[in-house]
């Protein structure tokens, strides 16, 4: 029993043989100047220590975007997530892959409550479509029923029609 805690402890605490390992098979596959190579050792034992205790979990949600950042994230044709960087036309499928949805994508970010989650352009062409097949066109077409009956008002009774099915005909009991 002793034997398997001291294995699991030292897995959990060898760091550095794993920072080794890591960087050398970057170094091995990128350039790298001589110099930044201590740089990379440190933030990569950093980064490796930081996710034992989840503390980089926490320096994701700390990182906020600047405003020109969120400026220039909001193009015609799309937007561009802080997630990954990439261009996206409407953020919905893109954000519950990720599990979130758009306000906690905003707070998470710090984007302000008008931020959009679809594309301007792809909304109008959407919007259109939509007109196209006469999608919202209901209060258009009431406006004009509605004043016809408004002249026709003195041939209505005043007693509202009753709900629901009508009865049927009571024939008078022949007694």
């Amino acid at each position: 029993m002793n034997d398997s805690v001291e294995t699991i402890e030292r897995a959990a605490t060898d760091y550095v043989a794993l920072t080794a390992g890591l960087v050398s098979a970057y170094v091995s596959n990128n350039r790298v100047q001589p110099s930044e190579i201590g740089a990379l050792i440190d933030s990569m034992h950093t980064a490796l220590t930081g996710l034992a205790q989840g503390a980089a979990a926490e320096a994701l949600a700390t990182q906020k975007p600047t405003p020109a950042q969120i400026r220039k994230s909001i193009t015609a044709d799309t937007l561009i997530s802080f997630i990954d960087g990439k261009p996206y036309k409407t953020l919905k499928r893109h954000l519950t892959g990720n599990g979130t949805n758009i306000e906690e994508y905003r707070e998470r970010y710090g984007l302000p409550r008008d931020y959009p989650s679809v594309a301007a352009s792809y909304s109008e062409s959407r919007s259109a479509l939509a007109k196209s097949f006469g999608l919202g066109q209901q209060r258009r077409r009431a406006a004009p029923e509605a004043a016809e009956p408004a002249e026709t008002a003195e041939t209505v009774s005043e007693r509202p029609k009753r709900a629901g099915r009508s009865r049927k005909a009571t024939e008078p009991a022949d007694a």
